[in-house]
Parts: C-alpha cells; structure tokens; sequence
C-alpha cells in the first residue's frame, strides 16, 4: 500500500505513481486534433476521448487507483460508494478487478441502463433514496454498519492521483500543449489534471467549467468559500455537485487557473456538433468543457489547447431528445400548427402549398375536437424536415401569403 506523499493532496511523483498502478487498467485514450472546432474557437483544439476509456468515462482512474492502496484488510471487507452514474461503474469494475466486494448505492429514480451497466461489473447495487444525498447519506450508514471503505468521487488524495493520470497523458501525446480545459463538479479531475500538469509545466492554463444551472465550484472559486448550492435541473449531471471537496477546493485555489460557466443552450448545441461534425457521443459534463472554447468563454489567442471529453455515458431517451432539441435550434426541424376547414381536399391544398417548399413531411396529427378549434374546423399539427431558420421564414410567409395562419409548437 502507497501512502500519499503530503496530507495537503497528491503530488506529481503521486500522480505518476498511479499511473504505473493503472498500466494495465485504462486505455490510453486518444487525443485528437479538431479542425472543426478549432475555426470555431480560435484555439487549436484536441480533444481528449476519455468517452472512450473504459466503463464509458476517466473514473476508473480514481476508483481503480484508490482501491489498488487499501490494504489486505480492508480489501476482505469491501468497498462501497454512492453514485447514480459513472462513477458507480468505475468503483464496480474497480472492485471486481481487485476481487474485493462492492456495494453501490444509487437513488431508486436511477436509470435502469445505468443500475444493469454496474450490476454487470459484479457490485451489489442498492436502492435508496431519490436524491444522490439521500444516496449518500444511507452509504455512509452502512460503510459504518458493515465497516466497509468508502470510495469518495472526487474528494479523495488516491482519487484525484488517478484522475490526474489524464495529465500526464496529454503532456506525453501533446507536449506544446498551451492550455487545458475539464469539466468541474467536485473537483476531483481538475484538481487531479491541475496538479500533474503545473508540476510539469508551470506556464500551461488549466481551466475547469461548469453548467451555470449549477456552478457550485465557479462559486466557491469566486468568493474563496464552500457553499452548498441549491440543486437545480441541467444536462450536465455529471458536475451538478452541490457541494465541492474540501481537498480539492484547496488544490484548486492552488492550480488552477479559472473555472469557466457554461448556459444549458451552448451544451445542447456542442453535443449536437460533437455527434455531427466529430461522430462523437458525449454525455452533457463533456459537452460543457467543449462548449467552454466554442463560444469563447477562455482568454484570447492561448494556442493549442486539449479539451478533456470526461464521458460518453448518456441516457438513449436524453440523446434522443437531445437530437431534437438540437434539430429545432438549428432550424432543421418544425413543428407547426394549421387550422383547415374540415372538408375533403383541404389537407391535399396545405400539403400541395409545403411540397414546393423543399419541406420533408415526417409526420401529420389531426385533431378536431379542443377548447380552440371551431365546429367546423381541424387542426393540424405537422412536423416537417427544414434545412435552417432561413427555410423555416419562407415556409411560414408562404403559408401565411396562401392564406393560412400557421402557429409554431414546441
């Protein structure tokens, strides 16, 4: 068992230290120059696919690193964490690879893709809860009962060394790297990125970001003081951490260099890019660091600079939404509402009007009974296949020169 170098946090021989640990574990993933999003961000952007490591995201690092330093003992006696995504997985295959017993305790509102995904990496998953406090308040209450360790996200010296695996990694596939930019929720990666890289490299820019629906770290960075935020919806659930880490708050007052906000609108519409241009599945904690660079949120003119792509766990329903979300933003998709006589011919006549528009039809819903639609009347919705908002302006003049009085839907 290897004991952290200093009670303060993980050093660079740490982080290098648990990067000999984890050799045979993680893959080294991929750090891919982007053309694409290097015109839109004026940087020149790699992208750091850790979408791609094992378990779907980096925190395998941090889990496998963590549990490789318990001892026998504590090894016979097994693990246990709280997480309602990735970081279940990468305690559970953690775990199983070092043939300890694994408990998880997610809220019963937890996707059932998500409770298989960690059950198959051999843990026990339990159920409590609906929130992930509520998660964690009954793990720490059966890590007591049982004695079992606890394997924190984020605020963990062991933890955050494995995360900090990442930054060596880029130095090594990218050694004239200027900045990097990670996602921040607890802290754990940034702070473990921040460390291996300053130590390294003084001069090079790190940057955490975060969702503005839930910038408790940008926060806490803001007015030098930990404050429990309240929680709030967003697509980068990955980082909604109401509370950072005491460890990691300290590291990062230390070595980083800023922690950036991102709106909800500019994830939604870098997921989208990220599967259009990149051919890249990302979940929405990715999005935001990417999101960061692409609507200019970091200090002009910083040269080549690695993005950290920390998860490629997203729900099939989210992105199925999210494609459409992203579809109507960019004006490539309509949904609009018409009036019509209700008498034969009259959906022929509107649809006779749309089809020299270079519309697709991709659906038609009549209704003719509701609190605005006339005796006499139908309404139709129709969802029609646009190019972009520019399409969209003509279809609805056109539709309102034929006489008819289109309303969008949403």
């Amino acid at each position: 068992m290897i004991h952290i170098s200093t009670p303060g946090g993980p050093t660079l021989q740490d982080v290098q230290r648990a990067q000999q640990t984890l050799k045979s574990v993680v893959k080294l993933t991929p750090l891919n120059h982007s053309k694409t999003f290097s015109t839109l961000s004026h940087h020149e952007i790699y992208l750091k696919l850790e979408n791609l490591q094992t378990t779907g995201s980096f925190k395998v690092r941090g889990a496998y690193n963590k549990i490789s330093n318990l001892s026998n003992q504590e090894l016979q006696n097994g693990v246990i964490a709280a997480s309602a995504g990735n970081h279940a997985q990468g305690v559970a295959l953690a775990a199983q690879i070092r043939g300890t017993p694994c408990t998880i305790v997610m809220p019963e509102n937890a996707s059932l893709a998500k409770i298989a995904a960690t059950q198959a990496y051999g843990a026990q998953v339990v159920l409590h809860g609906n929130s992930y406090d509520e998660s964690y308040e009954h793990a720490r209450l059966l890590q007591q009962q049982f004695g079992f360790t606890y394997v924190h996200a984020f605020d963990d010296p062991h933890v955050v060394a494995g995360q900090g695996t990442i930054g060596l990694e880029i130095l090594e596939q990218l050694p004239t790297v200027n900045a990097v930019v990670v996602p921040i929720g607890g802290g754990g990666l940034a702070a473990g990125v921040a460390v291996a890289i300053k130590s390294i490299h003084p001069n090079v820019k790190v940057f955490g970001v975060q969702s503005a629906a839930v910038p408790a770290f940008a926060q806490a960075f803001q007015t030098g003081r930990l404050d429990r935020f309240p929680a709030a919806a967003t697509i980068a659930d990955g980082i909604a951490v109401r509370l950072p880490g005491q460890l990691t708050f300290q590291m990062a007052k230390s070595y980083i260099d800023g922690v950036l906000t991102v709106e909800e609108e500019e994830i939604y519409r870098t997921l989208v890019l990220l599967l259009e241009r990149s051919k890249l599945v990302v979940e929405g904690a990715a999005g935001a660091a990417l999101a960061a660079c692409i609507y200019h949120k970091l200090p002009p003119d910083l040269g080549n600079v690695a993005v950290v792509l920390s998860g490629g766990n997203i729900d099939v329903t989210v992105l199925s939404r999210l494609i459409e979300h992203g579809l109507a933003e960019s004006g490539r998709y309509l949904r609009l509402a018409v009036h019509l006589a209700d008498r034969p011919g009259a959906l022929r006549d509107l649809l006779d009007g749309i089809a020299p528009l270079g519309a697709n039809v991709l659906s038609i819903t009549h209704r003719r009974i509701g609190t605005k639609i006339l005796l006499g009347q139908t309404e139709v919705e129709i969802d029609l296949e646009t190019r972009d908002v520019h399409h969209i302006e003509r279809i609805l003049n056109a539709l309102e020169e034929k006489g008819y009085k289109p309303s969008l839907r949403d």
